[in-house]
Formats: C-alpha cells, structure tokens, sequence
C-alpha cells in the first residue's frame, strides 16, 4: 500500500454511516453475546469531549475462532439517539490512526448533517490505546508509508509482532465493523470512505452487500488495496504540478525538472514521499517549482529544506497517533507485490522484485524512474515481512452493490490521484463524480473548497 495515505490530512480518515441504530441495548441474536462483539460495556462520557459517550467493543482476534483472545476497541458515541438516518460511523485512515481523540473535530466537520445522523467513532484494531508497537520502525517512518526504513527496524517490528500480525488485515477491521454494526443494532450501513477508508467501506460492501444504503468514497483506493509500486501517482506528480504551476504563474516546468533531478540525484523516493506529504500543507505546491528547478541545476539546497519540513510537520507521528506497527502488518496481509502475497517464500522475493524493476518502463513512472517504483517503503517492509498467510482479495472487477455512490476526488491529489477515481467508478451501477478544483488528498477533511464537503452533505441528506 504505497502512497502517503497514512499521513495526518489523510489520517483523518473514513465515514460509515449508519441506519437504525441504538448504543444501550444492542438488537443482536442471543448467540452473538456469547462471544465477543456483543454488546458496547463500560460507557461513560468521553473525557476530552463529554458530549459523546465512550465505552469498549471487545471483538475475537481471530474471528474463525481458531486462536484464542481478544481485542478491546474504544467506541465514541454522539447523544443524538432519535436521529432520524441513524447512525454517522467515522473509521480512521492510514491504515493506523485512532479515531476516537478526533471525535469533537469531526463533530466539526459534519456538523450539517448531525441533525440527522448520531455520529459513531471507533479506535481500530491495532490503533489508539491498542496501537501495536514497533519503535524502531515508528521512529523510521512516522506517518509516512514512503519513507524507506533500516532493515533491522522491520525484522524487530515483524518479531514483536510474531504470528498474530496476520490478525490485522483489512477483512479483520471489517469482521469488527459488522460486530460494531450488531451492537449497535443497526440493520444496514451507509459506508463513506476516506483514503484507506475506501478501501474498508468497499470491502464491507462486498462482504455484507445486503447491509449497505449507500456509498461515499473520498480520495479513492482501488478495494484489493493500494498499489505498492505508486504507478498511479508517479505520472500524476507531472499533471499535478503542472496545473498548480499553472494556477500560481510559476514559468517553470516543475515535471520536466523533477525528471532532471532524479537523474542527477536518483532521490525519486524522496521527492515522492515529500510532494505526498507537501500536499497537505498547500495544495498549490508553493516554492516546489523553484526548489526541483534549481535542483535540477545542481543546487539541492531548497529541495533539501522541503524535505526537512515535511519530516518535521507532516511525517513525525507516534504510535497512539498512527501505529507502524499496524500498517505494516495490514499492508503486508493485503496487498499483492511483484513477488506474489506475504505467503510467497522470502528468499525469492528480492529476484521478483528487481525482475520488475527491469521491466518498468519511462512512461509508467516519468517523471520519476524505475527505481522509485521499487524502492518504496510500504513495498521494502513487506519484502522483508516474515511469511505469513494471507486472506483473499476481491476479484478486481467485482461491482459493488447496486446503491447510491458518490465518488469523490481532488485535482491536487498525488497520494491517491483521480485517475484512480474513475477506475472504481466502473465498479459502481451509477456513480456520482464530483472532482474538487484545488483540492489535494481527503477532501472532506482539508479542502479549502467547500464543494466536496456540500456534495457530500446533499448527498448523505437526500
């Protein structure tokens, strides 16, 4: 999953919106309360925002059952309880972050459609509280899924994870969604997706079809999961920068450059996780021309501060805010790579992946190179990933369910472009577009254009 959706703007995550619910007395079969999941236990206000009601959600590790344990997730609840759509279920991004602590901030963000929706938040399994821990990696990568990591720093994280990081994978988080549905005693779900959220939202509607109303998908990723050579935003990067150079009167030809300096530099990599994470802090990529142009000359300096500054406000993260840990194990269990999944034997892995390399091609990933494609961070932490085994993927052209879709994109969006968009638009029976001009990754949340945001309000409102 290589793209920098785990980054704060991103991070902000999904929405699930949910109809016919109720917190205290859970509408599910007897059955279902004895094991985990059924029920909502511990409630009480929340303590930074006592507006809303906290209490846990304990669901199976592994939901077949065959190895034992628990998890406990963090549920947030708005006092709206006689809304008239039901329930509003935000799912954070990454995958990694909480959800819980942003509860008020996210009450701010929907706040036009609170009247008619009880927002619902929930901490993931492996985020929040109990975000798994891997330091080494943490420290390495932050909230970046780009930047490349030391060796050693996966082999400690795969360790202290051992085998239950197959436990994490996106059809887990989506086994808990529908535990959280029943408990809820909601019958169906509208699922809005931000980001990694997408991919939640997709895959539940493909797992529970008939528990479906309808669709927001915002920043959109591919359901199988994200792309671990990015060769969707490699050319985007040139559309991007061009049209924000565009837009600012740069005189500049920022593609043309960036392609100069990866050869002279051979830092795509870099370039790519910065421009991913420089998004989130302006849209029109202000100073990025100057930088990659004087760059391209042979005078690193200004690029070399935008890298700095993107670390420093963009990437540092602890594992509360977004877990490596869990990332890298949901990445690993999703995603398929040139060497096949994480059940594929280790040792072949390295001779696939540079086989690949070999055959990229200059228009697949200019302006940056093969090389980059290659060198990803996502990528480099599950080539190495202990072997493990895997759960299935959806078939790659599988519809969705025939329900209202709104899909929703950015023309500033590197991290997951709006080609991407269009791609899983022809997985709906009749979707609704709206590209926001200006806006760059998770337009709900970021976009200084309200358009996005009202298109999702008259939307979840009809």
């Amino acid at each position: 999953m290589t793209s920098t959706r785990g980054r704060i703007a991103a991070l902000l995550g999904a929405v699930a919106v949910v109809a016919g619910t109720t917190l205290a007395t859970p509408a599910t079969p007897a059955a279902a309360t004895d094991r985990p999941g059924g029920g909502i236990t511990g409630q009480a206000p929340c303590p930074d925002a006592p507006e809303f009601t906290c209490g846990t959600l304990t669901v199976p590790l592994d939901h077949s059952g065959a190895v034992p344990g628990a998890l406990d997730l963090q549920v947030a609840v708005g006092g709206n309880t006689k809304a008239p759509k039901g329930d509003l279920l935000f799912l954070s991004g990454g995958p990694g972050q909480a959800s819980v602590p942003t509860v008020r901030q996210m009450a701010g963000k929907l706040e036009p459609v609170l009247k008619d929706y009880r927002l619902v938040m929930y901490d993931q399994r492996g985020t929040g509280r109990g975000a798994l821990q891997c330091p080494g990696l943490q420290e390495d990568m932050g909230s970046s899924d780009l930047a490349v990591p030391r060796k050693q720093s996966i082999a400690d994280c795969a360790a202290a994870l051992g085998p239950n990081a197959r436990f994490y994978s996106t059809a887990d988080t989506v086994a808990d969604i529908d535990l959280l549905r029943r408990a809820l005693g909601a019958r169906r779900l509208t699922l809005d997706g931000v980001s990694y959220g997408t991919i939640v939202a997709e895959r539940y509607a493909f797992a529970h079809p008939s528990r479906v109303a309808r669709l927001v998908l915002d920043s959109v990723a591919p359901p199988g999961g994200f792309d671990p050579l990015d060769l969707a935003a490699m050319p985007a990067t040139a559309r991007v920068l061009r049209a924000a150079c565009q837009a600012t009167g740069c005189t500049t030809d920022p593609a043309a450059d960036l392609a100069a300096t990866v050869r002279r530099y051979g830092n795509g990599v870099q370039i790519l996780s910065a421009l991913t994470g420089y998004e989130f802090i302006d849209p029109d990529f202000g100073g990025v021309p100057e930088a990659l142009h004087e760059a391209a000359a042979g005078q690193p300096a200004k690029l070399q501060d935008l890298f700095d500054l993107v670390h420093q406000v963009v990437d540092a993260a602890p594992a509360e805010d977004l877990s490596q840990g869990l990332h890298s194990a949901t990445v690993c269990a999703d995603a398929r790579f040139p060497w096949g999944s994480t059940d594929t034997p280790v040792e072949g892995r390295a001779a696939a992946l540079e086989r690949t390399r070999q055959r990229l091609t200059a228009e697949q990933t200019w302006p940056y190179d093969p090389a980059t494609a290659t060198g990803l961070g996502s990528l480099l932490v599950c080539l190495d990933w202990p072997r493990e085994p895997v759960p299935p993927i959806p078939p790659a052209h599988r519809k969705l369910p025939d329900v209202p879709v709104l899909l929703l994109g950015g023309d500033r969006d590197i991290a997951t472009p709006y080609e991407l968009l269009y791609e899983q638009a022809k997985l709906a029976h009749d979707p609704q577009i709206v590209i926001v001009p200006g806006a760059a990754h998770s337009v709900q949340n970021r976009a200084a254009n309200p358009a996005g945001r009202q298109a999702v309000y008259d939307f979840l409102l009809k």
